[in-house]
Order: structure tokens, then C-alpha cells, then sequence
């Protein structure tokens, strides 16, 4: 039989065979379970969103961040963990040591990220609705800004785990920071408006906005620029600092549309179909759907016609909605004057032919 006491106590690189048994069922161990778990954990996520169940906050971020963990971060943690059991030289153990604090710390950062994302979506998230384009176009600026802020945090962090003084490193970074601003000003003022934007919301995507003599809807808002589909197709890009220093419509949030037109009529006119004509008007345009009414008046004698005011409100803020109301409206018109015996009047302009003086001719 063979001795196993003397094979288990054999010595290999200043360690017992014992000892890298023992190592290696470690690393075997964590390897196989921590992935196996966060490989279940994702699976279980995956059905939840699937069904569309919602889970509580902490629960859903608890499994979120798991889901996120990376397989170099749980092969650095299986090798760290099986090092614990041996004896290596302290050259090794200084590698190993910053690798698990690089790893660590690049951990850390995926796990802020992870979460902000989720806190953005979550945010964003209107129950029945689905999610807000407001929210969706501010979420590459709020991620952008994030992500320098984590990572630069997690890179600082990291370093001061390792010993390394990071307040004159801070000082640096300071003098440096200011360097740099002075020279990409004008980026670091889109940036700041791009910020801006993404917490103020004054618009989002898909609004219809009219940006002083420029008019599009909003397709993407990044970090320097807004980008625009104009009607006539093109793509408008404008930077962020100059958007916010226009004057800027937004007709996305319009809540209802104001019409407002004239009608003239004929001076033939009698008064009894004058006054058939707002209460006319006003049938027309109650039958429509996604109208409310306002007011119809014989305002005034013009030059050459009798003159009507027509005010209505179309509830819903499209466009193309709108120009087929009042197409609708505008036939149905038609069809009641004529119906009242009603002449829509129109300038007419007399053209005289000029006269030919007749020569004397001598004889």
C-alpha cells in the first residue's frame, strides 16, 4: 500500500502536497459554486422579466447586482482563496494581492454602473404606460456622467488600498482639471448643458421642437449634441449650449391645439342667415371627434365681405390629426352653406382695357 502520510507531506515549491490538495479543492470549490449560484440567479431574473413580475426594490437590485458580477472577478476570488492556504514568496503574494484589489475595485465600478442603470430605468419605468421618453433621452448624458464619476472613484479607491498616497495625485488632478477646461471650453460647456438637459427635461425623445428658425423632432440627445429629423428629412445637429440659449418650442407637450380661421361672406346676405351661421358652425364642428368648441361671431363689415371668426380646440396635439379636422370641418361648411344658401365671398378685381386715342391724321 502506498504512504500517504509521506506523499501527503511531500514538499513542492515550499508547500506540502497536502496543502496544494487543499488549494486546489478550494479553487475547485469557489470556481464551480459562485458562478453556479450567479448562473441560477440570472435564470431567475431573466423568467421574472419575462413574466413581467415586479419584485421589491431591494430585491430586484440584490439579483441585479449578482447577475453582474464577471467570471474574471470569481477566478481571481477561486485563486485569492486558494492562495490563503499556501506559503508563497512574498513577491507572489504582493501580485496576487494587487491583482485582487484592481479586481475587486473593477468589480465595485460594474456594480455602480449596474445600479444606476437600474435606478435611470426605474425611474423612467410609468406603470401602464411604459417607459418615459423624457427619461430615455437623458439616460446616455446621467450614464456618461456617472461613469467617470465611478470609475475614477473606484481607480482612486484602488490605489489608496495599495498604499499610494492619492491626495497628491487629488492636487494634480486639480491643477490639471483646470488646464484642461481652459483649453475645451467650449465641449466642456456642452457637456454642462448636456447636464443640464438631462436633469431640467425640457424635452425628450420623439417631442416636435422649433429651435428659433429650425423645426424637427428630437431623434437622440447625447453628451455634446441634439440631434433633430427635420420635416423636410434632413438631420439637424445642433450643440447642447446653443439649444439651451434658443428659444425653443416644444409642441410634444402641447396638451390641446388652438384653430382659428375666418369665413367670409357675401354682402347679399340676409340677417336671418346670418344669424343661422355660428350655431351652423358650431354643429359642424361638435359632430368631430377630439374637438371642443369655443366661439363663432360675425366680427366685422370688411371691404369687401362680411366677416365670421371661427375658434376651436382640437384635443390631441398632432399635427396630421389636426389638418384632417379641419379638412373635415371645412367641407362640412361648404355643405351647410349651401344647404343655408349661404355665398362664401371672394375679392374680385375689375380690369379695364385701355383706351386708344384715336390720331388725326392730315390730309
Amino acid at each position: 500500500m502506498p504512504n500517504w502520510a509521506a506523499i501527503l507531506s511531500t514538499q513542492f515549491f515550499g508547500n506540502s502536497v497536502e496543502l496544494w490538495t487543499i488549494a486546489l479543492v478550494a479553487f475547485l470549490w469557489t470556481f464551480t459554486v459562485l458562478p453556479l449560484v450567479r448562473r441560477v440567479i440570472a435564470a431567475r431574473r431573466r423568467k421574472w422579466k419575462e413574466a413581467q413580475r415586479t419584485q421589491p426594490m431591494a430585491i430586484e437590485l440584490a439579483v441585479l447586482l449578482i447577475a453582474r458580477t464577471t467570471r474574471i472577478f470569481l477566478w481571481i476570488v477561486a485563486v485569492w482563496f486558494a492562495s490563503s492556504f499556501l506559503a508563497l514568496p512574498s513577491r507572489i503574494e504582493r501580485i496576487l494581492h494587487i491583482t485582487m484589489v484592481f479586481a475587486f475595485w473593477f468589480q465595485v465600478g460594474v456594480w455602480g454602473m449596474a445600479a444606476v442603470r437600474y435606478a435611470i430605468e426605474r425611474r423612467g419605468r410609468r406603470p401602464g404606460v411604459g417607459p418615459d421618453p423624457v427619461v430615455s433621452g437623458s439616460i446616455n448624458i446621467i450614464v456618461f456622467i456617472a461613469g467617470l464619476t465611478i470609475w475614477m472613484l473606484a481607480f482612486l479607491l484602488a490605489l489608496d488600498n495599495l498604499g499610494v498616497q492619492i491626495k497628491p495625485l487629488l492636487a494634480g488632478l486639480g491643477i490639471g482639471g483646470v488646464a484642461v477646461a481652459l483649453a475645451v471650453q467650449s465641449v466642456l460647456g456642452d457637456v454642462l448643458a448636456s447636464m443640464s438637459i438631462a436633469l431640467d427635461k425640457p424635452f425628450g425623445i420623439g417631442d416636435s421642437l422649433s429651435v428659433d428658425d429650425l423645426q424637427g423632432t428630437v431623434e437622440h440627445i447625447g453628451v455634446k449634441s441634439t440631434r433633430l429629423r427635420s420635416v423636410s428629412g434632413e438631420q439637424i445637429i445642433m450643440s447642447n449650449a446653443d439649444v439651451l440659449k434658443s428659444r425653443v418650442r416644444n409642441y410634444g407637450r402641447m396638451r390641446e391645439r388652438r384653430a382659428a380661421f375666418r369665413l367670409n361672406v357675401t354682402y347679399n346676405t340676409t340677417a336671418e342667415k346670418l344669424r343661422a351661421i355660428p350655431q351652423a358652425v358650431r354643429e359642424e364642428i361638435e359632430t368631430q371627434p377630439n374637438t371642443r368648441f369655443d366661439r363663432c361671431h360675425f366680427l366685422a363689415f370688411g371691404d369687401w365681405a362680411l366677416q365670421f371668426e371661427v375658434v376651436y380646440y382640437v384635443t390631441v396635439s398632432d399635427y396630421k390629426t389636426y389638418a384632417d379636422l379641419q379638412q373635415t370641418i371645412n367641407l362640412g361648411i361648404l355643405e351647410r352653406f349651401e344647404a343655408l344658401g349661404v355665398e362664401i365671398a371672394f375679392v374680385t378685381h375689375a380690369l379695364q382695357a385701355p383706351k386708344l386715342a384715336a390720331k388725326s391724321r392730315s390730309t
